[in-house]
């Protein structure tokens, strides 16, 4: 077989990965897809739609052609599936608002300089990054990620197949959007929730308690989760996408004070990031972990082996790893 020279094509097209980054912000900001999805399939038809060049639009449109996010035929333009999905503002499950989180100035300050988060061993945004009591980056957060929680909640709680004629009891640490609460109590009518997280993030929540009609069973709990007073017998506790802010030490600390105020049943159910053993598969979890650097004083993402540690050195007796199909997320159940 003849040895073919090497090119450096996987080190161009990372270098020149913001670009994709950079036109996908832009066509949702234009509204691209929705107008795409309306039926103006022509450059004629889309620029003045998207209130642009018909220069402008065609470049852009033929790049999401290269993303996958459009097709192209005979000079028209149509959605592909997850643009259908995901990214005209007319579908249930549109995805657009996640630019706002994603992409916001404190997540992307995190990354200007990895070099010396790598050296530091820390974020260097600031002392505390984004984990600074009250920042109103989880504002944008419960604002912007709501439609991504709504779907994994669903996902979730069909994996947990909780009994919905039982009163749950519900802690949510870190609720933020209150989304995942919020799909409990719509799913099973007896179930009360406490969200806790900061006044200026509960807000939200509390917005979106009252459009699900499940207010009058969802209350709020403000303050700091290390430290705010957590009440008892819960038979659920959830930690959604919260504990990988920190390190070993302080993730036990709350997992002890989380068995204490757990039912004797109770649970405590984790939806995370988790990579498997050698910490490089699979893609998404393993390379959550240098946003954790990027952005936090010392968080990481954990291993299922760390989680169960953490787990059983708070108390807990057994720990069960499930992946959240067809999310890149994974759950751990901890029982008292």
């Amino acid at each position: 077989m003849e040895n073919r020279p090497l090119f450096p094509n996987a080190v161009f097209e990372t270098l020149t990965a913001y670009r994709r980054t950079a036109a996908l912000r832009g066509a949702i900001e234009l509204d691209l897809f929705t107008a795409v999805g309306e039926g103006n399939e022509t450059l004629a038809a889309l620029a003045p739609r998207c209130q642009a060049s018909e220069r402008g639009v065609r470049m852009l449109c033929d790049f999401m052609v290269v993303l996958g996010f459009l097709a192209k035929q005979d000079q028209r333009y149509s959605l592909t599936p997850s643009a259908a999905a995901f990214l005209d503002r007319r579908s249930p499950t549109y995805m657009g608002t996640l630019s706002g989180f994603l992409n916001s100035p404190m997540i992307s300050s995190g990354f200007a300089d990895v070099a010396a988060a790598v050296r530091k061993g820390g974020t260097v945004i600031d002392r505390e990054g984004t984990v600074g009591p009250e920042h109103p980056v989880w504002v944008e957060f419960a604002r912007s990620m709501e439609p991504r929680a709504a779907l994994s909640a669903e996902l979730l709680f069909d994996l947990l197949d909780l009994d919905p004629t039982r009163a749950w009891k519900v802690l949510d640490i870190a609720a933020g959007h209150g989304r995942f609460g919020i799909a409990l109590a719509q799913r099973c009518p007896r179930t009360t929730v406490i969200a806790l997280d900061w006044p200026n993030v509960l807000t939200v929540a509390e917005e979106n308690a009252r459009a699900a009609g499940v207010a009058d069973r969802f209350d709020t709990l403000p303050g700091d989760a290390f430290s705010t007073e957590l009440g008892d017998g819960y038979d659920l506790v959830l930690l959604m996408n919260f504990l990988h802010h920190f390190d070993t030490d302080s993730c036990e600390q709350l997992l002890r004070q989380i068995h204490a105020a757990l039912a004797a049943d109770g649970r405590a159910i984790i939806l995370d990031f988790v990579p498997n053993e050698d910490r490089v598969s699979p893609p998404p979890a393993a390379m959550f972990a240098l946003a954790m650097l990027a952005t936090t004083p010392s968080g990481d993402a954990y291993t299922f082996s760390d989680y169960d540690r953490m787990l059983r050195g708070a108390g807990f007796r057994q720990s069960d790893l499930h992946q959240l199909v067809p999310s890149p997320q994974q759950v751990v159940v901890a029982w008292k």
